[in-house]
């Protein structure tokens, strides 16, 4: 399974997904670029997740501050309680979490990378917040942190969205951005990495409804992800028990996916109860009750959290979609993206380079650009081209040809059957949204 994700590492570079940030000097470990390709792949997916959230009532958006006030991060228990199990090999100097040992290696005192027995030093607490500074002094006084997640720029914002937007509990906060953490080991290309995005919702909800708004927002977050191509056949949900909580967690659950190197989390679905309200109104001194207009009284909001991982949901869909298949003897690479979350939606592609063909498509191509992402290609013989479009995703090509230039029908390509319909060019934009909204994952 390993030689998948490096099949798949080796394509996203190949067609320009993602690259190892600063490769030229040797790359930074757990730090990756985008390229064309996967920043269209990653805005769509955000686009998806932010249209599910915000295209409610009862829930508004937001985009906080990196940076914060260090004390949003005591109260929040970040600097007490965000820290791994660091332990350190004493004869080849290489450092690990304790908690992703194994129970043989951490009991001998083993070095995975060594193999040398009784080496590792006893487990010490590391942070895992990324310290900085603001203003030209580099003192206590002046120390600040790269937010570890998005969550806290949405509760200290509690009482300015809801006044400003007239909410009534029970309403929700929605934000996507940027998150920093210092793993002590990156690893799995995406899903553990230092820098990452997040997409959270906290849903403020009156206390005694918890369990019934945790209940709802599960089955929503659930559903969502058919949405995006991901099948329910490759999902399943872990439960956090006893050691397993959070601090600050009263319920919590994790949709996990099944990567070639096993089950991960993608998004976690917390009961937060009011920790979060009452601890940042206990450092701040500052009041964020809610007054309810119906009984006249304040009252301190309990949170539903639904947090999930932007750059391991992309990681997740490049995954489910590759595959490697035979087609009359030869070998095709496809990645079978939801054409909903496609970078390119279709490609033009003239038979050949005369007759008028070139001209027609570029006029397609400059009809179709206003409305969805397209790519003209007129290098090579047809199948090739195909394959280099079925290789980054692309769910249709449309194929420009003699018969084009006497009735005004295209060839429709599908990328995952290859099956090929006369298509009228004047109704190809309405055939492609009744396909993307007909397709459905494998299971």
């Amino acid at each position: 399974m390993a030689d998948v994700m490096d099949k798949l590492v080796s394509l996203c570079k190949r067609r320009g997904y993602i690259y190892q940030s600063s490769e030229i000097y040797g790359g930074l470990n757990g730090c990756w670029d985008y390229g064309p390709l996967g920043v269209e792949l990653l805005r769509n997916i955000k686009e998806t997740w932010w249209r599910a959230m915000t295209w409610r009532e009862d829930v508004e958006g937001l985009d906080a501050s990196i940076l914060l006030h260090p004390r949003v991060w005591e109260a929040s228990g970040h600097v007490e309680n965000f820290t791994d199990p660091l332990v350190d090999c004493r004869g080849c100097k290489a450092r690990f979490r304790q908690d992703l040992l194994t129970e043989a290696q951490r009991e001998a005192g083993q070095c995975p990378v060594c193999g040398q027995r009784g080496v590792l030093t006893e487990a010490r607490a590391f942070n895992l917040m990324f310290k900085t500074f603001v203003g030209p002094v580099e003192d206590d006084s002046a120390r600040v942190y790269l937010r570890p997640e998005t969550a806290q720029g949405i509760f200290v914002n509690f009482l300015n969205v809801q006044a400003a937007m007239r909410q009534k509990l029970p309403f929700g906060i929605a934000q996507i951005g940027k998150a920093f953490r210092n793993e002590i080991n990156t690893r799995n290309f995406l899903f553990r990495t230092r820098e990452f995005e997040q997409m959270e919702m906290q849903y403020f909800v009156m206390p005694g409804t918890e369990d019934q708004w945790f209940d709802y927002w599960r089955e929503q977050r659930w559903q969502w992800y058919r949405r995006i191509g991901l099948p329910e056949g490759k999902l399943r949900w872990h439960q956090h028990l006893g050691d397993e909580l959070a601090h600050y967690a009263r319920a919590a659950f994790d949709v996990q996916y099944e990567f070639p190197f096993g089950w991960g989390e993608i998004e976690g679905i917390h009961n937060r109860g009011n920790y979060d309200l009452s601890q940042h109104e206990k450092f701040s001194g500052k009041g964020l009750q809610y007054f309810d207009e119906q009984t006249r009284e304040k009252v301190t909001a309990c949170v539903i959290e639904t947090s999930i991982g932007a750059s391991r949901t992309l990681m997740a869909t490049l995954v489910e979609a590759y595959r490697e298949e035979e087609v009359n003897g030869e070998q095709r690479v496809v990645m079978r993206l939801h054409p909903r979350i496609a970078p390119v939606k279709a490609a033009v592609l003239p038979l050949v380079r005369r007759d008028g063909m070139p001209e027609l498509a570029r006029q397609l191509v400059d009809e179709l650009r206003p409305h969805l992402p397209v790519f003209y290609d007129e290098g090579g013989a047809i199948g090739r081209r195909y394959r280099r479009m079925d290789e980054i995703g692309t769910p249709y090509c449309i194929t420009i040809d003699s018969q084009t230039l006497q009735d005004g029908t295209v060839t429709l390509r599908d990328r995952d059957t290859m099956a090929q319909d006369r298509v009228a060019a004047a109704d190809l934009r309405r055939e492609i949204d009744t396909r993307t909204e007909a397709w459905v994952a494998e299971a």
